[in-house]
């Protein structure tokens, strides 16, 4: 049993890790596309035709694909001021309220998966996309497809902190010592 949660944490830690490379990506160019815009508009007075829905579909992509990283390493934003007192005078409390937040947070997400299905495989089904026509157009499935990915993968990071508090390989203590 040790041998096979080992195993599913380090592939799920790896796959969190590579989802946050990927949206650290997709900022290089972010980056990239937003100078070009600006580049080509001041000089060349020719901007970018589809820079802003690029930078909507960007802004998406990045938050979710780095949403299981940052689940992974507990750098959501929560205020724990009470579970870093509570966890110093009564270690089994911060255990508790922790495992629950986490129970919450894995059934939401499982939600936010189940909602997202659908929108998926429809998106993907009528080739919906987003933009000017003529001018630049996008589909909208790997946008809904990502989401989903994310929201599966957070739940899955939720269900393994809920199951094993302490063996979820995270900064446990640099996240303990920053509360601090």
């Amino acid at each position: 049993m040790q041998t096979a949660f080992h195993h599913f944490d380090r592939i799920v830690t790896s796959v969190a890790i590579l989802a946050n490379v990927l949206g650290t990506l997709v900022v290089l160019g972010l980056v990239l596309v937003v100078n070009y815009d600006v580049v080509a508009r001041e000089a060349f007075n020719k901007p970018f035709h589809g820079a802003v829905e690029l930078v909507q579909f960007s802004m998406v992509l990045i938050v979710f694909l780095q949403l299981p990283d940052v689940v992974r390493v507990n750098r959501l934003t929560r205020s724990d001021g009470f579970l870093v007192v509570a966890g110093q005078r009564l270690p089994w409390l911060r255990v508790l309220i922790d495992r629950f937040i986490n129970t919450i947070s894995f059934i939401f997400m499982v939600l936010v998966a189940i909602a997202i299905w659908p929108e998926f495989v429809e998106m993907f089904e009528t080739k919906d996309f987003f933009g000017v026509p003529g001018v630049f157009t996008a589909p909208w499935w790997p946008i809904k497809l990502v989401i989903f990915c994310s929201a599966v993968m957070c739940a899955l990071l939720f269900f393994v902190k809920v199951l094993f508090p302490q063996k979820i390989t995270t900064n446990n203590s640099t996240a303990n010592s920053d509360a601090s």
